[in-house]
């Protein structure tokens, strides 16, 4: 596979991209962080939302929201009692042993704060760098990109990389991508990816950004195994 970049114009689709977010369901890390404007029950629900439809974490961050609202409650809340407050996120007994670390290293590596850096955040329980990257970006306003299988299938698909996982994605963004479209790109993909690009059978003769897209997609008339 080339990684020969095309000549997309990738503002003019994040500007057309974020007038589709206001039209669509916000992401639930979005969602939480304009609800609470707490760096920790982002950085909670970020955690909760891996390999998890966004319906079922709102479901499970509603619940343990209402228990939990602090590191201090989360010392305190017994493992039994967390796995049946996130159930059924996906690996929802990982993520509470997780969760259940996660004061301790707060407290050991940071003083008890949220870290507002990959480099740190990584180092928690439970934290790879997509998730580290959501929550500098969502609940710190830090450029940060964060690629997960959305964002990496929607630059493939458009043609504005060549890429062959979401890490690779992430690292050629972080060159090529403008800095001041860093924050919100992650959001924006997201919930375009949710709502239009889907992984199968996408909408693209409804698709706002068609015209920016892999030429391919037009001359196979929308075949879905062009977007591989």
């Amino acid at each position: 596979m080339s990684n020969k970049i095309r000549q997309v114009d990738i503002r003019a689709v994040y500007f057309i991209l974020g007038k589709e977010f206001a039209r669509h369901r916000v992401p639930v890390v979005d969602l939480i962080e304009m609800q609470t404007k707490d760096p920790f029950k982002v950085l909670v629900t970020t955690i909760l939302s891996a390999r998890t439809k966004d319906e079922t974490t709102t479901e499970a961050s509603r619940r343990l929201f209402a228990v939990i609202r602090n590191l201090g409650d989360l010392d305190r809340i017994p493992l039994s009692r967390l796995e049946r407050l996130i159930f059924p996120v996906g690996f929802y007994r990982t993520k509470a042993r997780h969760l259940k670390l996660l004061p301790a290293e707060m407290r050991r590596l940071f003083d008890g704060r949220i870290p507002d850096s990959v480099e740190e955040l990584v180092n928690l329980p439970g934290v790879g760098r997509k998730t580290a990257n959501l929550v500098v970006a969502v609940a710190f306003r830090k450029p940060a990109i964060c690629v997960d299988v959305h964002v990496h299938r929607i630059c493939n698909r458009l043609g504005y990389l060549r890429t062959k996982s979401p890490f690779e994605t992430e690292m050629k963004l972080r060159g090529v991508l403008p800095r001041e479209l860093w924050i919100m790109f992650n959001s924006f993909l997201v919930s375009f990816g949710q709502h239009q690009c889907l992984p199968i059978n996408p909408h693209c003769n409804t698709c706002p950004i068609l015209k920016h897209c892999n030429r391919i997609a037009v001359r196979t008339k929308f075949t879905p195994k062009c977007f591989s």
